[in-house]
């Protein structure tokens, strides 16, 4: 019998009921009987029953329903037994749901590309995205022009000659919010046609040499982000114009990481690190001005400028990552350093990663989750994106998209003790684990196991990232075979506050359900110390100590 479960929405809000799709392939021969746990981190919450009857067809959907507490943010786990007449199960499933104010509070971002008036399938494509929890959609090149924003006429062509649909757009707008996804248009912060430019010059940046800027060849030309800028006010006025005539959900601001240093027409200096953080400013007023509920993002290509714009006021902190930046440890040092610029903002990057490369995804997704990051790459159905382009995104096979799936549910299912509420604690707690025969050490990239701290109110998360055998520490590199698994994993943390709970629990195992694991307390001339053995390590473990009850009334 194969089986499958997925939440009808990527995330709920408070108060709203949430249906569970349940598909059974058959044939089945006699009744059989549905039990699904709901759990919060370790407790079980409550559990949901039905009866399904035989029947001659190949499959069968069925529907729970359940509402949840009006608390948020949350994240729920899913565990499904399908059970036969005397009790044995016959097959299992998990999934994951969350119950959140806003999608911004944990924006796991993706994308979509195709706006052809061709297109179909709409709820299909959206069906697709929620069995990963994609909240939150960038629509990337869906305009008519940088500097016009909407089409003179449904059906148009892009200035790299794609045809598009305005309708198209809209539909998928209308789809994604069916499924509880926001929808945000990709616009660019400095970008005009050549066309427009030479009509309004004087709008332009230029360079030291007095010269204007232009983006690739004769394609696009830098304009003047500069609050008193005619290109920002003409600017302002095209997002405006799409929050009132579309229902997309805000603003995506893009730019292309130089120039940084700029002039304007009348010879003054520009720092675009203090121009940029501005402008964003500027969009939001302009965007809640309108709908006082849209979300406004800006994408720090290669982390710049992330001082000044982590403290504006967009929603969640964008890192493009580009060179140096390409180590797995990169990925957690620039999301921690932007929590903590930013003051706890989520944060999203974009690591291209081309999904051929299986094993450089799946630590990618350990080391970005476990930092209590999001990663953008998932989109189009079956796509992720491995490119700055994001047209040019490539189809992931089968079973790294099973394996993804599993990677989301799991972030979702545990996101109050790796997102939510939480702050890195690496730098002061990672030296604190160690794992009797294995390399722990901080300052080695490779053959290692690498270790991420965080902690919230009454808890600690450690994450175990298995590095054994990686040869290449850049996650844009090509890792030959996966790390070598661990078993009967000793691991000692050392701790100076009582423990009252140990807990385990992997994306990498067929049940992702959280496991108590049985401790000791010890000390010697370091400190004083608990002890646990985990059953097995394979890409990431996830370890919770529980100093105190972290479960809000009414959960266990």
């Amino acid at each position: 019998m194969l089986l499958d479960i997925h939440p009808d929405k990527a995330a709920y809000r408070p108060g709203e009921m949430i249906r569970l799709n349940v598909s059974l392939t058959g044939p089945i021969q006699s009744d059989r009987y549905i039990v699904a746990s709901i759990t919060f981190l370790s407790s079980e919450v409550t559990r949901l029953e039905r009866t399904v009857h035989r029947f001659a067809g190949e499959t069968v959907t069925v529907e729970l329903a359940w509402t949840p507490p009006v608390a948020a943010p949350r994240g729920y786990g899913v565990d499904l037994e399908v059970l036969d007449g005397a009790g044995q199960t016959l097959a299992a499933a998990s999934t994951a749901l969350d119950v959140l104010d806003r999608w911004t509070q944990a924006p796991r971002y993706g994308f979509l590309t195709d706006f052809g008036p061709d297109r179909a399938s709409f709820d299909r494509t959206m069906c697709w995205l929620t069995k990963y929890h994609i909240n939150g959609l960038q629509f990337y090149d869906w305009m008519y022009r940088h500097e016009q924003l909407l089409p003179p006429a449904d059906v148009f062509e892009d200035p790299l000659g794609r045809r598009l649909s305005l309708a198209t757009v809209e539909k998928l707008i209308d789809a994604a919010h069916a499924r509880g996804i926001a929808a945000m248009p990709y616009t660019a912060v400095y970008a005009a046609s050549v066309l427009f430019f030479r009509q309004h010059p004087d709008w332009g940046l230029l360079d030291a040499e007095v010269r204007p800027i232009p983006f690739g060849d004769d394609f696009l030309m830098i304009m003047n982000p500069a609050s008193s800028s005619p290109w920002t006010e003409h600017l302002q006025s095209q997002f405006a114009e799409v929050l009132e005539k579309t229902a997309f959900d805000g603003i995506h601001l893009d730019q292309y990481g130089d120039p940084k240093v700029a002039y304007d027409g009348y010879g003054n200096r520009l720092d675009l690190a203090h121009v940029l953080p501005e402008f964003i400013d500027l969009t939001r007023r302009t965007a809640t001005g309108i709908r006082p509920d849209t979300a406004v993002v800006f994408n720090c290509v290669g982390n710049w400028p992330i001082e000044e714009a982590a403290r504006s006021k967009q929603d969640f902190v964008y890192i493009e990552m580009w060179p140096p930046d390409t180590l797995y440890e990169d990925l957690h040092r620039r999301i921690i350093e932007a929590q903590a610029l930013s003051h706890g903002k989520p944060v999203v990057v974009a690591a291209y990663i081309d999904p051929a490369r299986a094993r450089n995804v799946i630590l990618a997704e350990a080391a970005i989750f476990a930092s209590g990051g999001y990663h953008i790459e998932m989109g189009e159905p079956g796509g992720m994106l491995a490119d700055p382009y994001f047209p040019n995104y490539v189809q992931m096979s089968d079973e790294l998209a099973t394996i993804l799936r599993r990677y989301y549910d799991f972030a979702v299912r545990y996101e109050n003790v790796l997102s939510q509420g939480t702050q890195d604690a690496t730098a002061r707690r990672a030296a604190d684990v160690a794992i009797e025969g294995v390399n722990t050490d901080a300052e080695r990239a490779c053959d290692k196991v690498w270790v991420i701290a965080r902690e919230g109110a009454g808890y600690e998360t450690v994450s175990l990232i298995n590095m054994l055998d990686v040869t290449d520490p850049e996650w844009s590199g090509f890792q030959l075979k996966d790390p070598t698994p661990l078993t009967d994993v000793r691991v000692r943390c050392y701790t100076d506050r009582p423990t009252q709970r140990i807990w385990w629990a992997s994306p990498d195992n067929e049940s992702p359900r959280a496991r108590p694991l049985e401790f000791t307390i010890g000390s010697d001339a370091t400190g004083t110390y608990v002890m646990f053995t985990m059953p097995l390590l394979v890409y990431w473990d996830l370890i919770v100590l529980e100093r105190a009850a972290i479960y809000p009334q009414g959960t266990k």
